[in-house]
């Protein structure tokens, strides 16, 4: 059974470490299992006005491709203890509207790279934000990845312990996606 990964990298920086451990992870993934990055430019601020006039193409794509996948892998900086405004924004897009929200139930993964902590904060933080979409927020295992000493100059993960421990984070992903797929889940209750 194949399985579709779709990484979004919190950061819109070109040099971004986050988007480089999700090009890494792209190349630490079990047999049957594809993985597409999608950058997170060109999604405008959320505001309702824009919404009511109609959904900006990059919102459309960007739930259209979250939508699609089997799975949504996050790869976040921390910022002031939490993710960057630029990776909230696009969540408060994606829930939208809240019943037809492609986060509900999308079984997610969540890694990072940052400072001495690597993004621990920021991952906790952003495990809250996606509870409340009722998403399937793989607990373990965990990655948090140092910055320092981690990459090589040109962006490329160069630490061989944490190369190791990326391909079992996305062999635990993988097994997390398909556990999903075979269960049926509905709400015994109602508001």
């Amino acid at each position: 059974m194949s399985t579709k990964i779709l990484g979004i990298p919190g950061s819109l920086r070109k040099g971004s470490l986050n988007s480089g451990l999700l090009r890494a992870a792209s190349e630490s993934l079990p047999a049957g299992a594809t993985l597409e990055i999608h950058s997170l430019a060109g999604v405008p601020l959320y505001n309702y006005d824009l919404e009511l006039a109609g959904t900006p193409e990059p919102v459309a794509e960007l739930r259209a491709r979250i939508g699609e996948a089997d799975g949504l892998l996050i790869a976040t900086p921390e910022y002031n203890y939490s993710i960057p405004g630029v990776l909230k924004n696009a969540l408060d897009w994606a829930s939208r509207p809240p019943k037809h929200s492609p986060l509900t139930r999308k079984p997610i993964a969540i890694m990072g790279v940052g400072g001495m902590m690597g993004t621990v904060r920021a991952q906790n933080h952003l495990r809250q934000i996606l509870l409340y979409h009722d998403a399937r927020v793989m607990a373990r295992p965990e990655l948090f990845v140092r910055s320092r000493g981690s990459f090589d100059g040109t962006g490329r993960l160069a630490d061989e312990p944490t190369q190791q421990k990326l391909q079992r984070f996305m062999e635990a992903f993988a097994d997390w996606i398909n556990a999903w797929r075979t269960m049926e889940y509905q709400p015994t209750t109602t508001l």
